[in-house]
């Protein structure tokens, strides 16, 4: 199956998740995750329509970032090591995997050096994992709280991953408890304007991530096959 053919399947399964839970297709934005397929792949996705791609590692992302970047918005999805940050900075429009203030810090410097706010999105480990990256819960408010002290960081919102082996209707919990943590976050109003973004749910279980509130939704094999 063709990427496009892939892509039709996949925004008519949108399509019909958002008709039956009362959301608004124009509401979910799609991020073609290419971190398992080539140059040429990835290129066959922007050929498509699609705009934004996700990436894990800048090792791998490179060649492609290099050919490709004036075409799409990049996505930063991975853990992210601090001193990595010179290489992603500037060249994604939006970082998924904020998770820790030394990082943080790193961003908003890095940041301020380019003169530019860099878009970020707090990472929480809402299933506790101890394989999961991500601020958990129970420190997410202090963690958001020290983030907005920064000026060259701006919040768009929170991502988090389910558990993969769960069935994607045991995901709903996970998504759910992410979207509670972000309208507490906006009734507390620790930042200065409104956190309105969602970056959950992935091949898998994005139709349980967008009942329960996903506007970004991160897609791989379903979407871009898988090579090798």
């Amino acid at each position: 199956m063709s990427v496009l053919e892939r892509k039709q399947e996949v925004e008519a399964r949108i399509a019909t998740v958002c008709r039956e839970s009362g959301r608004q297709e124009n509401d979910i934005k799609i991020i073609a995750v290419t971190k398992y397929v080539s140059l040429e792949t990835t290129e066959q996705v922007l050929n498509t329509g699609l705009q934004h791609i996700g990436e894990n590692r800048w090792q791998d992302v490179k060649p492609k970032w290099e050919a490709l970047h004036e075409r799409g918005t990049w996505h930063f999805l991975g853990h992210l090591q601090t001193n990595k940050v010179k290489d992603v900075i500037g060249k994604f429009a939006y970082i998924h995997s904020l998770d820790r203030m030394s990082l943080a810090k790193e961003l908003d410097k890095q940041a301020a050096g380019l003169g530019i706010t860099v878009n970020c999105f707090l990472q929480v480990n809402i299933s506790g994992e101890a394989t999961k990256y991500g601020v958990s819960p129970e420190d997410f408010f202090q963690f958001a709280e020290e983030v907005s002290k920064l000026t060259h960081i701006r919040v768009c919102g929170l991502m988090t991953m389910a558990p993969y082996e769960l069935e994607s209707e045991e995901t709903r919990p996970v998504f759910r408890g992410l979207r509670e943590l972000r309208d507490q976050l906006n009734e507390r109003r620790i930042f200065p304007y409104e956190v309105t973004e969602l970056s959950m749910g992935m091949s898998g279980d994005f139709d349980v991530a967008i009942q329960e509130g996903a506007t970004w939704v991160r897609l791989g094999t379903v979407l871009v096959g898988k090579e090798g």
